[in-house]
């Protein structure tokens, strides 16, 4: 099953057009914005997060530094089997409790334990293979450090007062000639808890400034659909009064061309048809009283019943000449050209390029009805003496040229705004061509172009290849 296509108005398309480069615009404005600013704010984070552990660090260090000064005397002198000196400093070390949570170690480099006062639970036993809750053998690494002179270690260890492991950064030392690991610890998950507030504060601040971004994109999309509105309201209008503008010229070019037709058929066939029948009248009466001129009379009626037939030919062609549906456009504009100099005596021109009948219907009367307005002005206003007509196809499409050697339309006066002008340049828009009017004291062109989506391919032009040309 076809899935139904989506129709978009104009008015639609419009705001799409204004929206969603708006859209784009600020998401991607807005990603970059959070992206420089988690990483800012990791940078600050990773920086508060130096700082509090080397305060730690150096807190620790100097514990074990006055604790090791507090009996370096003892240690100092005594031999490395001294078990007097080792107890006396164990008993020492173990009496080191501060905080709530502070104590000191001591682990032989075998990895047996010798003080820990918080968990006496593992004095004298064998921790050698201890693992915290992430699998790092701690007693190990604490044996390790103290071997290469002092460090730190970053382990988890069960906090005394809960029993549940905590992160915990410990400083060793040692104390070699014993083979003693000697170090305390703090935990550290004060600091993780004020790294943790700083994070989920910067993903506040991330979050809130995404709100703002928001709030201000839908306020711009609010503001650009109301002002859409305001706008397609305002061409709705303005395309109404130009529709009615232009049913009204629609209405008044109709009742001018009716007068027009009006007045010739008033001024041309009604008074040769009155005539006539005076003649007929006369030659009815001159035959019934066997006047011999009766012949005579009735010869002038039938000159006059032709020149009527004549004129209704002439206005069935200008209203609809069938030379342009029946030959195309190229004989009709031939017979259009001929007509007016017959009837102006303004030397006329017709020349085109042989095309066959390609042009489409709308195309045909387009042209032939601007060629008979540029006629019609050429006329009343050029006061010219020579007209040339030119029409040619190319490979964008035809061009009618109409060229004479009036004065031109500088002295009349708004020559663009006549309603002729208008409906050359109205029926060149339905089209999709152009309308170009170059006028001088020394002549006037007008030049309609008809693009090539106007051109019908050769097969559906002329079925018939003996057809004349367009």
């Amino acid at each position: 099953m076809p899935w139904p296509r989506l129709h978009i108005s104009y008015a639609q398309k419009l705001f799409l057009l204004a929206s969603v480069p708006l859209v784009l615009t600020v998401t991607a404005i807005a990603l970059l914005v959070a992206g420089q600013a988690r990483t800012l704010a990791e940078r600050e984070i990773a920086g508060l997060e130096h700082q509090l552990l080397e305060a730690k660090k150096r807190e620790l260090r100097n514990y074990v530094t006055q604790a090791r000064n507090g009996f370096y005397f003892i240690y100092g002198s005594a031999a490395p089997d001294d078990d007097a000196a080792k107890r006396q400093v164990m008993q020492i070390l173990a009496a080191m409790i501060y905080g709530d949570e502070g104590f000191f170690f001591v682990y032989d480099y075998d990895g047996n334990n010798l003080v820990s006062p918080r968990q006496t639970d593992i004095i004298n036993t064998d921790q050698w293979d201890r693992r915290d809750g992430e699998g790092t053998f701690v007693v190990r690494d604490f044996i390790d450090t103290a071997r290469q002179g002092a460090g730190y270690v970053e382990h988890l260890w069960p906090k005394p007062s809960t029993g549940e492991e905590a992160r915990m950064i410990t400083y060793v030392t040692s104390f070699p000639s014993w083979r003693w690991a000697v170090g305390t610890g703090v935990f550290i998950d004060d600091v993780l808890d004020t790294v943790a507030a700083a994070r989920a504060e910067t993903e506040a601040r991330v979050q809130r400034t995404f709100g703002w971004i928001a709030v201000i994109t839908f306020g711009s999309l609010l503001l650009v659909f109301l002002s859409g509105l305001v706008i397609n309201i305002r061409e709705r209008r303005l395309a109404d009064a130009k529709l009615k503008e232009l049913t009204q010229r629609v209405l008044d070019t109709q009742e001018e061309e009716r007068g027009r037709v009006a007045r010739e058929l008033h001024d041309g066939i009604s008074q040769l048809l009155v005539g006539v029948k005076y003649a007929l009248d006369i030659a009815r009466r001159r035959l019934a009283n066997d006047d011999p001129r009766a012949k005579d009379t009735l010869e002038t009626g039938a000159q006059n019943l032709g020149t009527a037939i004549q004129e209704v030919r002439r206005i069935s062609r200008d209203l609809r000449p069938g030379v342009l549906d029946d030959l195309g456009l190229g004989p009709a504009l031939k017979a259009l050209t001929d007509d007016f100099r017959t009837r102006t005596q303004i030397e006329t021109h017709f020349e085109t390029v042989v095309f066959r009948n390609r042009l489409s219907q709308e195309a045909k009367i387009a042209l032939y009805r601007i060629a008979q307005e540029a006629l019609t002005n050429v006329e009343r206003h050029a006061g010219a003496t020579q007209v040339k007509l030119d029409l040619r196809g190319h490979r964008t499409g035809a061009t009618l040229r109409i060229a004479d050697d009036g004065h031109g339309m500088a002295d009349r006066p708004r020559p663009h705004s006549g309603i002729g002008l208008r409906n050359m340049q109205e029926r060149m828009d339905q089209l999709g061509g152009a309308l170009r009017l170059l006028s001088t004291r020394s002549g006037t062109v007008v030049e309609a172009q008809v693009p090539l989506s106007h051109l019908l391919p050769p097969q559906e032009g002329s079925p018939n290849t003996k057809r004349p040309p367009a």
